[in-house]
């Protein structure tokens, strides 16, 4: 991984170029690869991979002796707004609203909302996230998420998927409730904002993923109202980087 170090910026230039290739309107002179087309799935396989390719080295770098060094300070009021203790009032009343909003819609999904009666109304709802109109835009934009989602309805897989977006979403409200993990908590709701955003489904997720990425943001004092304040304490920064740890070079 030390040797692709070097090469990172190359990586994520040609990763972007193939992604501003695939985003070109159509009535340019070079225009996007046909969508649905080989050359197009190709291409996102390809940016996918380089992506995480990257992601991976990054990470690995987390240990560099310069991985500490913030080169680029944050204003005052948002480094007050992430990470004050103080600040978790402020986030409170977000977080639980966000809570209570995933906490309902699991909570409907597992007593009435027939998700766990064999998935089928998740079935359903992957159907018309698929299906292509005739005429108008289909509900997904994007190939990739099409064939994907394409994947699970083909292998039937709507059964265990049920029980874990209800079940998800769950223990998300539950999470963001008491303050437990709450960026972790954060993060997974989300992702499931995202996944319902890709295919097709507004509703309140543009609400919520708004509000999810500034609890992410905020994970150290988001929950701090919270069995964070004592949970973080105790579990520690598992991910923090050595780097920070090691001395200095030229230090007594």
């Amino acid at each position: 991984m030390s040797t692709l170090r070097g090469y990172v910026t190359w990586i994520a230039a040609v990763a972007a170029l193939i992604l501003v290739w695939l985003q070109l309107p159509e009535d340019w002179p070079i225009s996007q690869p046909e969508p649905g087309g080989t050359l197009n799935t190709v291409l996102t396989w390809i940016f996918w991979a380089l992506a995480i390719v990257v992601l991976l080295i990054l990470f690995s770098d987390r240990d560099n002796a310069d991985a500490g060094t913030v080169e680029v300070e944050g204003p005052r009021f948002a480094r007050y707004l992430f990470s004050n203790t103080r600040a978790g009032l402020f986030w409170l009343p977000i977080r639980l609203f966000l809570g209570f909003s995933w906490l309902e819609a699991g909570l409907h999904k597992a007593t009435g909302g027939g998700w766990l009666d064999g998935g089928q109304s998740l079935a359903g709802y992957w159907q018309n996230a698929i299906s292509i109109p005739e005429q108008g835009r289909p509900p997904i934009t994007y190939d990739w998420y099409r064939d994907f989602i394409t994947f699970l309805v083909n292998g039937n897989h709507e059964g265990w998927f049920a029980y874990a977006v209800t079940f998800g979403e769950i223990l998300v409200g539950l999470g963001l409730i008491v303050g437990a993990l709450t960026g972790i908590a954060a993060f997974f709701g989300a992702l499931m904002n995202m996944s319902f955003l890709l295919a097709g489904s507004a509703s309140s997720n543009p609400v919520l993923f708004t509000a999810a990425i500034g609890l992410i943001l905020a994970w150290r004092v988001a929950g701090y109202y919270g069995l964070d304040r004592y949970l973080l304490p105790m579990l520690g920064t598992p991910w923090r980087s050595r780097a920070a740890d090691r001395p200095a070079s030229g230090s007594a």
